[in-house]
């Protein structure tokens, strides 16, 4: 029907930016919604303003994107899903310019880290832009042959730029996952959501008891009912010096017996245990 309502999907940064350009490809029937930062991405979910939010969580080559785990800890919103896609980063400058010319090069830091290794060979300045495609706008404005933009070859194309070298990450396998946040409830659309209806990974936030061999049991406890931990990272609290929460990913189903009985044993260990989703295996996007 021409009249059925589209997902609405937000993301961080301008037209272009590479959540942009994952968020169209994991729902490319949604309407995409640009948000400022992370935090105004994710609230929009909050707020039911939009019903799904894409957003980095963690880099290959840069690791985890610290605003964003901060916000799952929290926030209210769970993960629907985690898709993983390619990263390559470009040389953009505008159409005058030439790369002998460059001597600054402008974009969101983990970009001028991921190509840190060429920014130096080439000595180039940097500059910080708030996203890729941000930077690229940011070039495209000033119209100043000197500057280049580290972004993606789609950025080119809406900001009318050209592409002055191409893939300058050093890692060939460089890739960020995005997570897809929901506040629980299934929107309408039911055909667009199917995938992730499958239970194969899943996402814990705990905060252990302050006593010896908290961290080390509540490790044990998901071994012993037969889960594989694939990650385990702390974060500070924010509000308590020197007190921390763990963000871990594991592989399974955490609504089959033993995924209910593992959470009951850590509950008994922990002074918090927070599900943030149980969802299908990460999915490389194309």
């Amino acid at each position: 029907m021409s009249g059925e309502r589209k997902l609405q999907i937000a993301y961080s940064g301008v037209q272009g930016a590479f959540a942009q350009v994952a968020a169209g490809k994991i729902f490319p029937e949604g309407e995409l919604n640009s948000y400022a930062s992370f935090r105004q991405a994710y609230e929009a979910v909050e707020s039911k303003e939009c019903d799904y939010g894409v957003l980095p969580i963690e880099n290959s080559t840069a690791g985890e994107v610290a605003q964003v785990t901060d916000l799952l800890y929290g926030g209210t919103l769970k993960i629907a899903g985690i898709f993983e896609l390619p990263i390559v980063h470009n040389l953009l400058g505008i159409e005058e310019t030439d790369k002998s010319q460059i001597k600054t090069v402008y974009s969101h830091p983990q970009a001028l880290d991921q190509c840190s290794e060429y920014i130096f060979n080439h000595g180039f300045e940097k500059r910080v832009a708030t996203n890729t495609a941000q930077a690229a706008k940011e070039v495209a404005l000033l119209k100043d042959p000197s500057m280049a933009a580290i972004a993606s070859a789609e950025t080119a194309k809406i900001y009318g730029l050209k592409v002055l070298e191409k893939a300058i990450n050093e890692s060939e396998s460089n890739t960020t996952r995005f997570v897809v946040l929901s506040a629980g409830k299934d929107p309408e659309k039911k055909e667009q959501i199917e995938i992730f209806k499958r239970k194969e990974a899943f996402t814990l936030i705990l905060i252990v008891k302050n006593e010896a061999g908290s961290v080390a049991r509540a490790i044990t406890t998901i071994g012993d009912f037969g889960f594989n931990m694939r990650t385990l990272r702390s974060r500070p609290q924010k509000k308590l010096l020197w007190s921390y929460y763990f963000y871990i990913e594991g592989e399974g189903d955490l609504g089959s017996v033993k995924g209910v009985e593992m959470l009951r044993a850590l509950e008994e260990n922990c002074e918090m245990v927070k599900v943030l989703g149980n969802y299908p295996a990460d999915v490389i996007l194309e």
